[in-house]
This record gives C-alpha cells, structure tokens and sequence, in this order.
C-alpha cells in the first residue's frame, strides 16, 4: 500500500479560532496539502492531470479530531492510499504534532472525471503504473 508523509506544516495564527485550537474546517486544507504532496512525490500533479482533462473532486470526506493542534505547532500528514483507485481514489490521513501525537485522522474519496464530458472515467494509466508497485497482486 502507498504510504507517504509530509512534514512541516506549521499552524497559523489565522488556522486557529477564539481557543487558540485549529478550527476544524482547516484540517480539510491540511488534508489536501498532503495528498497533492503524496501525488508529487510520485512525480504527478492535479495541474498536470487537469491539464490532461481530468478532474479529481471530493465526493466525501472524514474527519475524527482526537487532540486540538494548537498554534505554532508544526504538523505531520501522513497520507494512505489503501488501494489502487479506479474510477475512484481514496486517501486516509493521520495529522501529528511536533511530538508525535496523533491530533487528527481523516478520509477522503475523490472521483475521476473526463473534464470533457463531465463524466467519470478510470484512473489516469500513469497513476496505476505509479502505484501498481505498492500493492499485492490479488
């Protein structure tokens, strides 16, 4: 399975609400900044799939908040694709403060569609031959 982290995401003083905690609408930010991170990692980018025509939008999201990142902490995202997508992708998150404690874990699906026909399509073959070594043969 694809695991990838990403370090270095420090909180704001703009991330966080009257309690000083990051308010929870954020985490979705938090969320993206690791999977576009996790797919640039595999040499691809959203600009570039657009730019071939396909579209990637949210079709749903999770989120669980288990301890308030706070501001000036610096974050980890880890981010999983569990397992190849096809005319869906799905990405797990896990967020981490500096000291390692687990703040956020999180879900998100993502669909596939033709920019052309506004209709869902199948994975980029590119995306599945970048990731195809990470996973088992069933």
């Amino acid at each position: 399975m694809f695991v990838y982290e990403y370090k270095g995401v420090r909180v704001r003083y703009a991330d966080t609400d009257q309690m000083g905690y990051v308010y929870y609408g954020n985490y979705g930010r938090f969320y993206e900044i690791g999977r576009v991170e996790a797919l640039r990692s595999l040499g691809m980018s959203y600009r570039e799939m657009e730019d071939s025509g396909i579209m990637m939008p949210v079709y749903d999201n999770y989120s669980r908040y288990l301890q308030p990142a706070r501001y000036d902490d610096e974050l980890s995202i880890k981010v999983t694709i569990p397992e190849l997508p096809m005319a869906r992708i799905v990405f797990e998150y896990e967020i981490r403060n500096q000291e390692g404690t687990l703040l956020n874990t999180g879900k998100t699906t993502l669909l596939f569609l033709s920019r052309t026909t506004n209709r869902p399509t199948r994975a980029p073959k590119e995306m599945i031959e970048r990731l195809q070594g990470f996973y088992e043969p069933k």
